[in-house]
């Protein structure tokens, strides 16, 4: 491996792991506040319980995303310098507003959350953990729209005496269309995942016999959550669709291994392709279901990998612009399939918990417990297609990959990093699950009516 193996191997596993954490920070920062709301106008001692039960585990995982988070801005300057240098002016625009607003919004609020209970009021208690969760979503804004100005980038002009890109419209930037279809489609997926985490655990604790009113409604709670995230996540995914097939049709023709243009293309469920020679060998299709996903239409057209390369070609210049069509292909596939999984499961959940029900048979513990994982599944399948099926451009239609890399690093400087952060992140994947497990096993304490607490709403 040269240079630029080994530092898209590094970002790709740091990324991939700091997104683990990020998806979980941002639903449970919303199903925490929603919990004290309830506390806050029923006085439920539940409700109360839960909320901190709750807001342990999501300050657990919150502080990991945080920590994971810093590396990835110290790379842009340590692996992608030549990236840095060339995008720095746009890139680092919504970046900059993310750490002074959205940061410190959540960060300041959350301080004021976890050491309050007993020293604010429970109305403006109740308020930081709204703002903290309102800063965990607006920081999410920020950085996709960083992360799609890469994919589609819009308000800059090149600076043919610097070579570098500079901005000229910061509106463009933060409305770029690829963010307002992107953004919605995140927190849909940050709510599956949080709604799952939330019901596994809840559902963990009824197999153990413990307190099975508070946890049942908790769990039908999260379940809901989950079922009508699960319907967003494929609304907002329609959407995004359309809007890939119009801005990067490479990245929609490789996820189907569609090679040739197509009217009334149907929606490959498997295929065995043969990627030499552009063609399939086998390829079992849903009749029009490519075309209404990505035009609304049964007779939509839709181009072929083959004929993109070709047209890419003669405007980019002599290159091989396709991503890895496998790897596209298949995690298109499976970020799709882990996240109706994940909505069949809340349902079927809703389903045997009706009228208060509480199911015992272990077959539905363990699916519920084993159900947390298919959100983070993916959530990270997801990214991946992202990233890998914009190869092998940076920044598309402006600065390839290759091009992105530290001119002034080698290959044992990357190898010994690369190395470091594996290793570091697995210690603290270790340390994050053993923290998680402890207080999951420890379960809700009685908790004292925080002092000040205001008489609860009536009707």
């Amino acid at each position: 491996m040269d240079v630029l193996d080994l530092s898209r191997w590094q970002f790709g596993i740091t990324t991939v792991y700091h997104f683990l954490f990020v998806p979980l920070t941002i639903g449970l920062s919303v199903i925490v506040a929603g919990l004290q709301t309830a506390w806050y106008r029923t006085r439920n001692p539940d409700h109360l319980r839960l909320t901190r039960f709750f807001g342990r585990l999501f300050l657990i995982n919150f502080a990991m995303g945080v920590v994971t988070g810093i590396v990835q801005e110290f790379q842009f300057g340590m692996n992608w310098s030549a990236y840095s240098r060339f995008v720095g002016d746009v890139f680092g625009a919504p970046l900059a507003m993310e750490g002074l607003i959205a940061f410190f919004l959540e960060s300041t609020f959350l301080g004021l959350w976890i050491f309050g209970w007993d020293k604010l009021p429970p109305r403006l208690h109740l308020a930081t953990i709204w703002l903290a969760a309102l800063g965990t979503n607006i920081s999410a804004y920020f950085i996709l729209a960083a992360n799609s100005w890469m994919q589609h980038p819009v308000g800059y002009r090149l600076n043919p005496v610097s070579g570098r890109a500079e901005l000229t419209d910061i509106w463009a930037v933060l409305g770029n269309s690829t963010t307002l279809v992107t953004f919605p489609h995140v927190l849909f997926g940050a709510f599956v995942t949080a709604g799952a985490f939330v019901a596994g655990v809840s559902v963990w604790q009824l197999s153990r016999g413990r307190e099975a009113a508070m946890f049942l409604g908790s769990a039908r709670m999260a379940m809901a959550v989950t079922l009508v995230a699960a319907a967003g996540v494929a609304l907002s995914g329609h959407w995004q669709a359309q809007i890939m097939t119009e801005q990067q049709p490479m990245k929609m023709a490789a996820a189907e291994a569609l090679w040739e243009d197509e009217t009334s293309a149907g929606f490959s469920l498997f295929a065995v392709g043969d990627v030499e020679n552009g063609r399939n060998h086998v390829n079992v299709q849903i009749p029009y279901g490519l075309s209404l996903l990505a035009t609304n239409t049964t007779d939509g057209r839709v181009e072929g990998v083959n004929d993109i390369q070709a047209r890419y070609q003669a405007l980019y210049g002599p290159g091989d612009y396709r991503p890895v069509v496998g790897l596209a292909y298949w995690t298109f596939r499976l970020m799709i399939g882990f996240g109706v999984l994940a909505g069949l499961l809340a349902l079927a959940g809703l389903w045997l918990t009706r009228r208060g029900r509480s199911p015992s048979g272990r077959w539905f513990h363990r699916l519920a417990v084993a159900g947390i994982g298919l959100p983070f599944l993916a959530n990270s399948l997801g990214w991946i297609f992202t990233e890998m099926g914009r190869q092998p451009w940076t920044v598309f239609g402006v600065m390839r990959t290759a091009a992105a890399v530290s001119p002034g690093v080698d290959v044992t400087e990357v190898a010994i990093t690369l190395t470091g952060f594996t290793l570091v992140y697995a210690v603290l994947a270790v340390i994050e699950v053993r923290l998680l497990l402890k207080f999951i096993r420890i379960g809700p304490h009685e908790e004292p009516e925080p002092a000040g607490a205001v008489p609860a709403l009536t009707h």
